[in-house]
């Protein structure tokens, strides 16, 4: 080598030496570098199911030779695992970082830092709401959350399943079809009546046993000898009874007795003690003004329209239909003890009537057709069935359709009388306008295909109002109010039907249990059909009578056996020779009836209906201050009226009767207000024997829209002091709505229309 060249290489390794001692990072001991960076700029930790977690590892590489610290930090929904981590040098390693997805779009920052050094990753994640996925046998339903759907996969040949209906039990999948074996109910109880409800399975109720006619024995079964009569306890009412004079059952006969002090001339009320008598008086303590025992107010109006209720009741939950504010119209869902179980908006913003609710839906009246909501969970709509896809065409004017009334089946299948109009007119099917033009019977599926048209009958002309309602063992009748009575056919079950129903009927008459096998839905799925096209089986309306229930309101209540239609007449549910009420009330006076609340008991106890009364006799019409409301109890088997008691709260002010109910003991429940010159009251009241034996006022003077009796209570939805509220209030102890026959004007307090057991 060159001297020269020699004696620079000292010179310049030093030279080298100190420039390298100057870089970034260097720690100033044993000349090591220091540095990091991520990997990535940005972090996507996809679709993730709401509620639940995802983790990603960011990767975290040294820039020098020597190890550092790196500190993580990063906020909510985002998490690291380990706030710091451990970089060697010149290698990586990585920050666990945790994403809890909420709804929708998630972004974060991840900030790393160290030696001095600061450095970010931008995190992304996107939360998924689930649908929820429908739940059918044979069927494993699972959400997707890459495709944002419902699954569904078929189990196995022979895999265990659970049958949709409760009458049907140790389900198997056979093609992908959950089908089980009857569902035996019978007790070995001749004192019993066993049938099986695809809803409720197995349902039991006592033997109705014929009334004897002496008023001091009572019908008992027993369960080695069937029906038999024993004596009524002593001291029953067997007539009219005051503290002057009393008739009352003494060892199974009815004396006229002086009441003793003390006897129990009056029951107690939720706002009254009970009365006794005290020095040939009854004498009771002076009732107090109610206080609800639950006050929401509304989210709205409530919606009041023909043929529907603001309220709906069923053995678990509340229902209204409300409108106002941003979110338009809404059914509105509470338990019964006052908690919102939800708000669910309907689709347009449009308002809905409420029709009756089942555990498959509550079924509602749109401006475009029937509609179902689920009546739990979010009660998203379950269904629609357009008036065009029901037989009423494609070209209807607004408000051109309606239903006119509804009823479901012990399927929760919907069957609907549905009437239209061609061309505009100044009202609607029920508010006195042009009358609609042609009409049929129609009848959806509740449950499978829910929505689905089963069956129809054929067009015919409009013939007025209708009713519909179906007995204790699932038989249909539809009522309308130009006098036609007939029965609901099916083709394709007449036979089995024929056959079942006239088992159970007889044994229903002579106090033995219905078949065990027997289902009590009468309206079985059978195949399409119908002669006009419009799919499933053609529903046929067989009439009970020649010339029908002449001069009839709307009005049809079904029960023991018997259909009192009309307001006017009871009729036999295998036809024959109807009676007719009577309409005097003795002397001049004229009585008038109204169609409903018409309420009928299944033990051959007398019916109640109401009347208009005027004692007119000159012929002018009576104004509304000399009319006056009745309420009459009517012996089935004659026609004339046992009993009958002014209705209204003040029997001169004019008033209006919301609702009424049986309640168990032969007790009425009536809901009516009076327009007393300081402004409405309304009351709660109730009634036996011909006598007002209560009543209750509601505070502060409200308005009423509409109620409804169940259990020990009465839901009524008003307007106090401008806020529309659902209050709910007790009757007392001794006062039980009635859970047989007919105890309300629509069946029940959902508005199924079926006759309970």
């Amino acid at each position: 080598m060159h001297p020269q060249a020699r004696s620079w290489s000292p010179l310049l390794v030093a030279l080298m030496l100190v420039v390298g001692g100057c870089q970034s990072g260097d720690s100033g001991t044993g000349g090591s570098r220091q540095g990091f960076r991520p990997r990535d700029a940005v972090v996507d930790f996809g679709r993730v199911l709401e509620g639940t977690q995802a983790r990603r590892a960011v990767t975290v590489l040294a820039t020098g030779r020597a190890g550092l610290t790196v500190a993580a930090s990063v906020a909510a929904p985002f998490a690291v695992v380990t706030s710091e981590v451990s970089v060697p040098g010149g290698g990586a390693t990585e920050v666990e970082v945790v994403f809890t997805a909420g709804h929708g779009l998630a972004e974060g920052m991840l900030l790393l830092s160290g030696a001095g050094l600061t450095a970010s990753v931008r995190l992304t994640g996107l939360g998924i709401r689930p649908t929820p996925c429908p739940e059918r046998p044979c069927f494993d339903s699972r959400f997707d959350v890459a495709s944002g759907t419902c699954v569904e996969t078929p189990l196995e040949e022979g895999a265990a399943c659970t049958p949709e209906s409760r009458c049907q039990v140790d389900g198997r999948c056979q093609a992908s079809v959950c089908v089980g074996h009857p569902r035996t109910c019978d007790d070995n109880n001749p004192c019993t009546v066993d049938a099986c409800s695809p809803s409720r399975g197995c349902v039991t109720s006592r033997v109705a046993c014929p009334t004897p006619e002496n008023p001091c024995k009572v019908g008992l079964c027993d369960r080695d000898e069937g029906c038999t009569a024993v004596d009524a306890d002593d001291f029953s009412p067997c007539g009219p009874a005051d503290c002057q004079t009393a008739r009352l059952c003494f060892s199974g006969a009815c004396r006229e007795v002086t009441p003793p002090e003390g006897f129990v001339c009056a029951p107690a009320t939720a706002c009254q003690g009970e009365g006794t008598c005290q020095g040939g008086v009854c004498q009771r303590p002076d009732p107090v003004e109610l206080a609800p025992e639950l006050s929401l107010a509304l989210e709205g109006v409530p919606v009041e329209a023909d043929g529907g209720t603001v309220l709906l009741v069923s053995e678990d939950s509340l229902y209204t239909s409300v409108c106002g504010g941003d979110a338009g119209c809404q059914l509105v869902a509470y338990t019964r003890s006052g908690l919102l179980r939800y708000v669910s908006s309907y689709p347009d913003g449009g308002a809905r009537t409420l029709l009756a609710v089942s555990d498959a839906g509550v079924v509602v009246h749109a401006s475009e057709g029937l509609e179902a909501y689920a009546p739990r969970g979010s009660g998203a709509r379950l269904w629609q069935a357009s008036w065009a896809s029901l037989g009423a065409g494609g070209d209807l004017p607004p408000g051109g359709a309606a239903a006119s009334h509804i009823a479901l089946t012990h399927e929760e299948d919907v069957l609907a009388y549905v009437a239209w109009r061609a061309v505009p007119d100044a009202g609607g099917v029920d508010e006195g306008g042009t009358s609609p033009e042609s009409a049929r019977l129609v009848w959806l599926s509740g449950r499978e295909d829910a929505g689905t048209l089963l069956g129809a009958s054929q067009v015919e002309a409009w013939r007025g109002e209708a009713r519909l309602g179906l007995d204790v063992l699932g038989a249909a009748y539809l009522y309308t109010v130009d006098g036609r009575l007939a029965r609901v056919e099916l083709d394709a079950r007449s036979a089995r039907l024929a056959t079942a129903g006239a088992d159970d009927g007889a044994k229903r008459d002579s106090g033995q249990p219905a078949g065990p096998d027997f289902d009590a839905s009468a309206l079985s799925k059978v195949s399409p059909g119908v002669a006009d096209g419009s799919g499933g089986t053609e529903l046929k309306l067989s009439a009970l009578l020649d010339g029908g229930v002449p001069d009839g309101g709307a009005s049809l209540a079904i029960a023991g056996g018997r259909l009192l239609v009309g307001a006017r007449a009871f009729v036999p549910e295998d036809g024959g020779v109807p009676v007719m009420l009577s309409e005097g009330g003795g002397g001049a006076s004229v009585r008038v009836p109204i169609a409903e609340p018409a309420l009928l008991p299944s033990d051959g106890q007398p019916g109640h209906l109401f009347a208009r009364a005027c004692a007119r006799t000159d012929g002018v019409p009576c104004t509304a201050r000399e009319e006056r409301v009745v309420l009459r109890a009517v012996d089935p088997e004659s026609g004339h009226v046992v009993w009958e008691v002014d209705a209204l709260p003040d029997e001169v002010a004019p008033g209006t009767v919301y609702e009424a109910a049986l309640l168990q003991g032969g007790v009425v429940g009536v809901l009516a207000d009076a327009e007393l010159p300081e402004g409405h009251q309304a009351w709660i009241q109730f009634f036996a024997q011909g006598a007002r034996v209560g009543s209750c006022p509601l505070p502060s003077r409200p308005q009423v829209a509409g109620a409804a009796f169940l259990g020990q209570h009465l839901y009524v939805v008003l307007n106090r002091d401008g806020v529309w509220r659902l209050e709910s209030y007790g009757l007392g102890r001794d006062f039980t709505t009635e859970d047989r026959g007919w105890p309300q004007r629509h069946g029940g307090a959902s508005r199924m229309r079926i006759e309970s057991p």
